[in-house]
């Protein structure tokens, strides 16, 4: 029996003979050392593995740095770890909760009994360094799950005894740091020295945990104020605290136990309150000059729904909406602007034909009528189906569509003209009080079950779009948000656990030789921890229909 095995690595297409049972660590060295950053993790045979973990037989193996959407979860997951026992040492009776994503960073709330002042934060950062500076190791354990369950429950962790015992896995894995236990659904680094770069700061009622830019990984991410975003986020966590559910296993318990319905009653109430409040607020904007709604969002946040019921909340306000969507004015396929890559650029402002649609604006606010364009985009090119548009004398324009927020599409019109909506799913429920559950899961969710459903496209190809869609959002849509007068939260309590039925067998026809296998198993290890709700439970109204069919509205 060979005392060797083949690696090949991806990163520079090279072959290695290594000792069977090395760890990635080691065959990192022996491949060369193929990375200009510190590997974060590994794709093994197309799925993510920590770097700690050992090779019994050949594999294909390619490396994952911070500048990877993948590698970035590993830093955080590894740094939220250090800053828990941090927290613990300096405060050993405090609760830390690690809320959500905010000014590219994260926030946290620590309850302690006392305002959290500028000093404890020092010293929680200074431990932190020490932690850091010590290059303690992170030591991966797994055991059955009703053993961790009462392990965690020693322990005070009741939010993580909830969440495995009602996931159904009959094993559960861990990360023990010098004695202080811990719960992560993905892999961490090694050890505390690879997370060589953060900081802690005030914000809020909180601390924001800082991390490094994603391109540049020497460099902290600057603060970017988003008060409303903090706002949308804030109104939805006292919601879920009103009703009792603050993680997932606070959902899957009311789910087995008969409550499914009342959850996703209050839900969509919630959402219909809050498009109704909108709804008030343009009335009033009307009365002093408003004509034109813009709403925008980045992809499959639900603004085409929001705007449907938005357009009938207006109604009950005696205005007239008339909506169209920026989508319909796409330029011809041929004559799109190409990426970097030489891809059509679809996130892009100038795959829009603004010359066209701002002309049909200035028609429309002018009061004459116009023959609104359809794009196919099947062919890739505008087409025309006879539907005439024009205002009426108590009409109110709806505009849709990613960049309805540039300030560059409607430039010509003055601002008081103008009522903008940003449209998000802003994720407020967690796993559980220190694991998140990041936006652009949710988005990515609802747009595979979308896309395979509706328009075709399979998981794979979705996937493997996902992170150009993201740069598009990063330069077209999320500078805009804060311009927005209302935001709009589309995520709701129940939602993963509705997608769940449809995700898992799409998800599932990802072949373990594509490259988006890592990314579709780890979405289908995510949606295991949800109880499955059966979509014949959601209304036609729910915004959730535009993802999974079968609703009210005509799309």
């Amino acid at each position: 029996m060979s005392d060797t095995i083949t690696i090949f690595c991806k990163n520079n297409n090279r072959y290695a003979e290594v000792p069977v049972g090395s760890s990635l660590i080691d065959i990192f060295q022996l491949v060369g050392a193929p990375l200009s950053y510190t590997p974060m993790n590994a794709q093994v045979n197309n799925k993510t593995e920590g770097l700690t973990y050992r090779c019994w037989h050949s594999k294909d193996v390619e490396f994952i740095d911070y500048t990877k959407s993948s590698g970035l979860r590993t830093y955080v997951r590894s740094l939220c770890h250090i800053l828990s026992k941090a927290v613990y040492e300096v405060l050993p009776n405090a609760m830390m909760y690690l809320e959500h994503p905010i000014s590219k960073g994260y926030y946290c709330v620590i309850h302690n009994g006392k305002t959290l002042n500028q000093e404890t934060i020092d010293q929680i950062k200074v431990k932190m360094q020490e932690i850091i500076d010590a290059d303690l190791p992170f030591i991966h354990r797994s055991i059955r799950t009703p053993d961790a369950t009462v392990l965690f429950r020693e322990r005070g962790l009741e939010d993580k005894a909830r969440l495995i015992e009602t996931a159904g896995m009959p094993y559960t894995s861990y990360f023990e740091l010098d004695g202080h236990i811990n719960y992560f659904y993905g892999c961490l680094t090694p050890s505390t020295r690879y997370v060589n770069l953060f900081d802690l700061v005030p914000y809020e009622n909180g601390i924001l945990l800082r991390v490094p830019q994603r391109d540049n990984p020497l460099e902290l991410e600057e603060v970017i104020p988003q008060p409303k975003m903090f706002e949308a986020y804030k109104e939805h966590l006292t919601l879920q605290r009103t009703v009792g559910i603050d993680n997932v296993g606070d959902l899957n318990h009311a789910i087995e136990n008969g409550h499914t319905r009342e959850t996703i009653m209050v839900s969509e109430a919630m959402q219909e309150k809050q498009v109704a409040h909108i709804a008030v607020k343009i009335a009033r904007g009307y009365q002093n000059g408003v004509r034109i709604v813009l709403i925008s969002g980045p992809s499959s946040s639900g603004k085409t729904t929001f705007s449907k019921r938005l357009g009938i909340q207006l109604i009950t306000n005696l205005i007239h909406p008339v909506s169209i969507s920026l989508d319909d004015y796409f330029l011809d396929r041929e004559d799109t602007p190409r990426d970097e890559n030489g891809e059509y650029d679809f996130e892009s402002l100038y795959a829009l034909d603004l010359p066209y649609f701002n002309s049909d604006l200035k028609k429309l606010l002018n009061g004459e009528e116009i023959d609104l364009p359809s794009f196919n985009f099947e062919t890739g090119c505008r087409q025309y189906k006879g539907k005439k548009l024009r205002l009426q004398e108590n009409s109110i324009l709806i505009v849709e569509g990613i960049h309805a927020l540039n300030p560059e599409l409607t430039a010509f019109i003055e601002d008081s003209y103008k009522y903008r909506v940003y449209v998000s799913a802003l994720t407020s429920i967690s796993l559980d009080d220190h694991n998140w559950i990041p936006t652009t899961d949710n988005r990515l969710l609802r747009r595979i079950v979308r896309d395979y459903r509706f328009r075709g496209y399979s998981a794979q190809e979705t996937i493997s779009r996902w992170p150009s869609v993201r740069r598009g959002e990063d330069k077209w849509i999320f500078p805009y948000q804060e311009n927005a007068d209302a935001m709009f939260n589309s995520a709701m309590l129940y939602e993963l656990a509705a997608l769940r039925k449809f995700a898992e067998p799409i998800l599932s026809e990802v072949r373990q030789t594509d490259p988006s296998n890592a990314e579709a198993y780890r979405l289908l290890r995510f949606l295991r921890y949800f109880s499955y709700i059966h979509e014949s439970d959601l209304p036609g109204t729910s915004l959730l229909r535009e993802f999974l069919g079968g609703g009210t509205f005509k799309y």
